[in-house]
């Protein structure tokens, strides 16, 4: 039997580890106690099946680098950072540089209190960042024109993609042709066409200027301003389009917005774009939050994430996310998306930055932004250029002898532009350009016409290059959020008060089964703010980035490493589209040989809901495997569907440890039938952090997995976003990973296209798993897998007497998390798992995950990070949660009045003159003396989600709508 995993405190190269994983070494062996095992490395043997265990001692050997101490990782990517080249680029094609605001970078992007907090699916102790998501919904949606907007999407180009679906299942076009301008930035082209060709939809580019070509379309995007910067009216084309049936989508900048007409005045039906220049750093492509806003008539088919405003259980206003969240959950190969997260953090940055600005301070960037771009403009055409297009915004098309000699010259003085052409040479001014970056700019163009006269420096003007049929005449953000918080003082305490409304991983363990939120620590998150990784244009050369591209390399060695893949694309940006595109290379494999016809995605019932939408939108149809009693796919129904489909077999996608939170014995078994079957094996690598260390996927026979590096792999949840999700791959897959048209070396040229806008998707994160692995290394990580499934047992052992443990595998173990099953107390009391989580709130605690993947249950992931103590915390709170359901099961407490169906309690209804229930105020808001020492009160009461749903509301409510 192997050693226990070294976890001793001391040493220098586990100084890190030990401060990551939480128990002590004695609290661990407490632990194992109480489990019954003599040491976690005893535990995992037992819990994970023989089968998958193939290295030496039964542990996965893990080919790292010797771990590094937090300053020794520190000062190497300090010299990562120093190898790339800070330039101003000046490239656009929708990348700019922008201004964080300084009290946003400090107390949003770099606050625990902001990038710890999960998704707001218990809305009542998410306050706080919702409101901040419908300050965002409410700057897009004044800006664009139109009334509904969602909570931000993954970025611009996969906001058009996914603009582009929703135009075909909303419209009534029998027509499978969607028409794209000539003119839209590259990127948003490509992912276009990515998405479009599993589902049969035909991408007709067309230059708009001429009008819309004829024949039918079910759909037309028009890029405002356009890719190369023209300022053109876009309403014949959107009227052309209605004509025909079909709906209209604008990809529109949102700066130029606050002095354009919006896509909604000129008749859009949605409108799709980024909200990066509002304050997000550029991060050598993302995250950056996109957006989307539609019509009345659309609202109900918005993809993603949508807050509204609902009222509490007092009839106050409180918010929560409406319709269809997390629809993919519920319709599965129904679903209309396979989005499931939202880009929260840099939503939350972007519309802070409107509330830091205010209208006024927008216009006057953008105007800024707009006489400069004009003087760059006039000093050129003096100097005897060619200025493409009279009418723009911000970006020129500017004609020369020689693209690479004006290219070459800038890049000599610091700035980087875009080769349009061999002779056309585009320049894209933003907030941070001045007037000696003009003068800089200038220079590098030289003189066509050296005869023409010495001319004064560059300065702003008046010119006004909009055309004033487009020039923006209805006002925006008029709401008192967006004009009252002038003073730093105001915006800190505006910030500081919603974030005081939230409960994140700063003020608790947050024990979300399937959602691994495990510490994210300070050494790792300190480097995304360095500008030389953060002022990096994702489409610079990549000898200017050499840092960020060893970062890159590394991770995408090491995670091959770890998984037992021989190839890793980084660029999905989220899990969503990590299971898109590696059920988009298990596609373009089968077409390779000539088996186009295997088409068929088997998905058992316990998957995540994500999966299922996944293989509609890579073109391929689904069966369902059923799951025996236990949990487990069912050898037998598997048996008989892959018979039923021996022909058109394409793939299975499989959750491992399962979702139910146990390790299948018969793993190896599935992976066996489905490749004698002709199909590819998908391993969902959601769980990887019970499987790190000690399996690898790729050696025990699955052919590809995406992983969440917001899960496993420590970056943090920044309250529903970002994330990444790469897609590993076995070699044979390897050719058919995700590639981009901007950066050869960011995929293989026979790859599906890209899945995302950059070409190494969120890249500008990564450096915070890089640190995590380059800190743990081999060790480290492999005791954070045995700490992780110890400490889901140990909550599982302490929970048992007082809660079933739904699904166990082998001597009764679970994986890294648990379901505990409320179904039997709720049949006999009432109280349901939605009251226990409600109640857990007024513990000060985030509740477990409800009700997936098995209804009327509560799946619970305490991650290695939290010690003993924060463990016992739950385990008290929860024991006395039992006694309270007790109550109610004794008839001490009536159903319809106790601390559980009430909960959870706002000091405001503690406090009341008038107290009628039948349990006591120190009942309600102090169940456990330790309460009145460190006390979290819940801002609102319990949330009426219907209420919600039937009067739906999501932009910035009036003030009277909370007044007492």
């Amino acid at each position: 039997m192997p050693e226990q995993s070294p976890h001793t405190h001391g040493t220098p190269a586990r100084v890190f580890a030990d401060r990551h994983i939480g128990p002590s070494p004695a609290e661990t062996e407490e632990m194992l106690k109480t489990v019954g095992h003599g040491s976690t490395a005893e535990l995992m043997a037992a819990a994970v099946p023989e089968s998958i265990l193939t290295g030496p001692g039964r542990q996965a050997p893990l080919d790292l680098p010797e771990p590094a101490g937090e300053a020794e990782a520190l000062a190497e990517l300090r010299g990562l950072a120093a190898r790339n080249q800070v330039t101003t680029s000046l490239i656009g094609r929708g990348y700019y540089g922008t201004h964080t605001p300084p009290v946003i970078l400090r107390n949003i992007m770099e606050n625990p209190a902001w990038y710890t907090a999960y998704t707001p699916y218990q809305p009542e102790i998410s306050q706080g960042r919702l409101e901040a998501l419908l300050n965002f919904q409410t700057v897009v949606s004044d800006l664009t024109g139109l009334p509904v907007s969602g909570a931000s999407l993954l970025d611009e180009s996969t906001a058009a993609a996914e603009a582009m679906t929703l135009a075909r299942r909303a419209t009534k076009a029998k027509s499978n042709v969607f028409v794209v301008d000539s003119d839209v930035f590259p990127q948003t082209l490509q992912v276009l066409r990515t998405r479009a060709e599993p589902l049969g939809i035909e991408v007709v580019v067309a230059d708009l200027s001429k009008g819309l070509p004829e024949g039918e379309a079910f759909g037309v995007l028009a890029q405002y301003p356009t890719s190369s910067g023209e300022v053109r009216d876009p309403s014949a084309v959107i009227e052309s389009a209605h004509e025909r049936g079909a709906l209209a989508v604008v990809a529109a900048d949102i700066l130029a917005l606050t002095l354009m007409r919006s896509p909604g005045d000129l008749g859009a039906d949605i409108a799709v774009g980024s909200t990066q220049r509002f304050g997000v750093p550029l991060g050598f492509g993302g995250p950056h939050a996109g957006y989307m806003a539609v019509g009345e008539k659309l609202r109900r088919q918005l993809p993603g994430r949508l807050v509204g405003v609902s009222v509490d259980n007092a009839g106050r206003p409180a918010y929560r996310l409406a319709l269809q969240t997390r629809e993919q959950h519920i319709r599965r190969e129904k679903a209309t998306s396979n989005i499931c997260t939202a880009q929260v953090l840099l939503a939350v940055m972007a519309g802070m930055y409107a509330v830091h600005h205010g209208p006024d301070g927008l216009r006057a960037i953008a105007r800024q932004v707009h006489t400069r771009t004009a003087a760059l403009a006039d000093a050129l055409t003096e100097r005897g250029f060619e200025i493409v297009h009279q009418g723009f915004f911000d970006t020129l098309r500017v004609r020369v002898p020689s693209s690479a000699r004006v290219l070459e010259a800038a890049l000599e003085r610091g700035y980087n532009l875009l080769a349009a052409d061999e002779r056309t040479v585009g320049v894209s001014v933003d907030e941070t350009t001045s007037e000696a970056d003009l003068e800089q700019v200038l220079a590098a163009f030289g003189e066509a016409d050296r005869s023409a006269a010495k001319h004064g420096p560059v300065v702003d003007g008046e010119a006004d290059r909009i055309p004033d049929t487009l020039a923006r005449r209805m006002d925006y953000l008029t709401h008192p959020v967006f004009n009252t918080h002038r003073s730093e003082t105001a915006i800190l305490r505006y910030m500081r008060r919603l974030s005081d409304r939230d409960l994140a991983l700063d003020r608790t363990m947050i024990p979300l089964g399937s959602c691994t939120m495990k510490l994210n620590s300070t050494t790792e998150m300190e480097p995304v703010t360095w500008p030389e990784f953060g002022t990096l244009h994702p489409f610079v050369p990549l000898d200017q980035a050499e840092g960020s591209v060893e970062i890159i390399r590394d991770l995408e060695a090491w995670l091959a490493e770890v998984t037992g893949y021989d190839a890793v694309s980084l660029q999905p940006n989220a899990g969503s589209q990590g299971e898109l595109a590696g059920l988009l290379a298990i596609r373009g494999y089968h077409r390779s040989r000539g088996e186009a016809h295997r088409d068929v995605c088997l998905i058992p019932s316990s998957a995540h809901g994500t999966n299922a939408a996944s293989a509609v939108m890579a073109g391929m149809r689904v069966s369902v495997v059923a799951c025996d009693e236990g949990g487990n796919v069912d050898l037998d129904d598997l048996a008989a569907k892959t018979e039923k489909h021996a022909d058109d077999l394409a793939a299975i996608m499989v959750t491992y440890p399962s979702t139910h939170g146990v390790f299948e014995g018969t793993i190896t078994e599935v992976c066996r039938m489905v490749h004698e079957a002709g199909g590819q094996v998908y391993i969902d690598g959601a769980n990887f952090n019970a499987l790190l260390g000690w399996a690898k996927p790729g050696e025990f026979g699955a052919d590809v997995s995406h992983l969440n590096l917001h899960k496993t792999f420590c970056i943090p949840h920044g309250g529903g976003g970002p994330g990444v999700g790469p897609v590993a791959v076995r070699s044979h897959l390897a050719g058919f990973l995700p590639n981009h048209p901007s950066q050869p070396d960011a995929g293989p040229h026979t790859g599906v296209g890209p899945v995302s806008a950059a070409p190494f998707g969120s890249a500008g994160i990564l450096p915070i798993s890089w640190a995590y692995v380059r800190m743990m290394g081999e060790e480290g990580l492999r005791s954070a897998t045995e700490i992780a499934v110890l400490s889901a047992n140990y909550l599982a052992k302490r929970l048992e007497p007082y809660f079933p443990v739904l699904y166990t595998g082998a001597d009764g173990l679970v994986a890294h998390e648990c379901i505990i099953d409320l179904r039997p107390l709720q049949k006999e009391t009432g109280v349901s798992n939605e009251d226990v989580s409600k109640r857990l709130m007024d513990y000060g605690f985030h509740a477990p995950t409800m009700s997936f993947p098995v209804n009327g249950t509560l799946m619970v992931e305490p991650t290695e990070s939290e010690d003993l103590a924060e463990l016992e915390r739950f385990v008290q709170a929860m024991v006395e949660i039992r006694h309270e359901i007790d109550k109610v099961a004794s008839g001490e407490w009536d159903r319809e009045d106790n601390p559980l169906v009430n909960a959870p309690h706002t000091a405001e209804m503690v406090t009341a003159e008038a107290w009628e229930h039948g349990y006591s105020r120190s009942e309600a808001a102090y169940p456990l003396p330790s309460l009145r020492q460190d006390k979290y009160w819940p801002p609102v009461g319990r949330i009426d989600q219907a209420y919600g749903d039937r009067n739906l509301v999501c932009s910035c409510p009036p003030p009277e709508a909370f007044e007492i």
